[in-house]
């Protein structure tokens, strides 16, 4: 070996050595000169294996984002979609907007939930909008499908009749069977019965502000069960019985009624009759324990033993805003004011301009519904401040 041979090996050999001196006693400079840093993991194939490439009914992601991570212990939550293969487009949206307006920063876990099984591309799509679990799941049978013990002879003549004056979903059976599972099945699925917190989302809503805070971790510092973005008039001609129902319920187990409850609210006449105002259940952020408590339990089997859900047209939002009105004190009922909602045609948008501007709200205050005339906020404002 000649002395030019010798003298390069030789710079060669003093240079490797101070690299690896420098990488052991400064770790920046470690990093700097890693190998991903240097743009040569591709070059060497020492890349992770996709997630897409594994479709299952569980996903649960690998590795991080560029998103910083609040710094806040988790409530034990997650949200809840009930949606069909059909619906993966909107279903699409729904996601990746309360992923860019709140969950990239606290990655809640979502279940959504199907009749049938989700099919394998639908899992791929939904799968990669978030760094969160993904869980899919089937229905069981019996907490989806009309009861056997329903008189479908009655209840075909109902939805007939409702078709002839043009009631919405009046001819459905499906739209009942959502309602029905929406009311007692949905905290039951084997996929939720880990969780005890829920926030319900559903295909094709919109939410237009920013989420600067945890709304679980609110609920449960706070001691809520129940919250809202918009309340409204139910259509009377979909539960022409169910109030009686109810004051029957009250009757038989008058102690379950919460002291402070918000049943003014919704009455009229006296506290007579019902004024039809409920909270508008396709947003719901809630507490499961209180559908899986006693009370809530007894009641809806209740009224699942009237027939309602299929001899009428019983919604799932009037149900859970009267058991939260009965059962609950009126403290533990939430209003998200700053929380922008829509779910066509009506969109709720912070009243508060320094929410609005602080949660950098897409949507427009002067379009709000809450006062709308077909709007209960202006009853719930009043029923709060007494």
């Amino acid at each position: 070996m000649n002395a030019v041979a010798r003298y390069f090996f030789a710079v060669l050999a003093f240079l490797v050595s101070l690299h690896y001196i420098l990488s052991f006693s400064h770790a920046s400079y470690g990093r700097a000169t890693s190998l991903s840093n240097l743009g040569l993991t591709s070059i060497l194939k020492l890349s992770e294996p996709s997630n897409a490439d594994s479709i299952s009914n569980t996903w649960i992601p690998q590795g991080s984002t560029n998103e910083t991570l609040s710094p806040d212990p988790r409530a034990n939550a997650a949200f809840v979609i009930l949606c069909r293969n059909s619906d993966l487009e909107s279903t699409v949206r729904s996601i990746r907007e309360i992923e860019d307006r709140f969950n990239r920063r606290y990655r809640y876990p979502y279940v959504l939930l199907n009749e049938e099984e989700f099919s394998n591309d639908f899992k791929r799509r939904i799968s990669i909008l978030t760094a969160a679990k993904v869980e899919f799941g089937v229905i069981p049978h019996d907490h989806w499908y009309q009861p056997d013990w329903i008189d479908e002879t009655k209840a075909k003549e109902s939805r007939d009749k409702m078709v002839e004056k043009n009631i919405i979903y009046g001819g459905s059976v499906s739209y009942r069977n959502m309602c029905r599972f929406n009311s007692g099945f949905f905290f039951k699925h084997p996929l939720m019965l880990k969780y005890r917190w829920y926030w319900r989302i559903e295909p094709d809503v919109h939410f237009h502000c920013d989420i600067n805070y945890d709304p679980f971790r609110f609920m449960e510092d706070h001691n809520k069960v129940y919250s809202f973005t918009i309340t409204m008039y139910e259509y009377e001609a979909t539960i022409p019985t169910m109030w009686g129902h109810i004051m029957d319920f009250v009757k038989l187990h008058p102690e379950y009624i919460a002291e402070n409850n918000a049943l003014g609210f919704m009455l009229k006449d006296d506290g007579a009759s019902y004024n039809l105002c409920h909270f508008w259940s396709n947003f719901e952020i809630a507490d499961m324990e209180f559908w899986r408590g006693e009370a809530y339990t007894a009641f809806f089997e209740y009224l699942d033993a009237q027939g309602g859900f299929y001899y009428e047209r019983w919604g799932d939002a009037p149900v859970h805003s009267i058991a939260a009105a009965l059962f609950a004190s009126r403290d533990q009922i939430q209003f998200f004011d700053d929380i922008g909602y829509e779910h066509s045609p009506y969109t709720h948008c912070p009243k508060s301009k320094a929410a609005w501007e602080a949660g950098r709200c897409s949507c427009d205050q002067a379009r709000s519904f809450d006062y709308d005339g077909y709007s209960c906020m202006s009853k719930w404002d009043k029923f709060i401040e007494q």
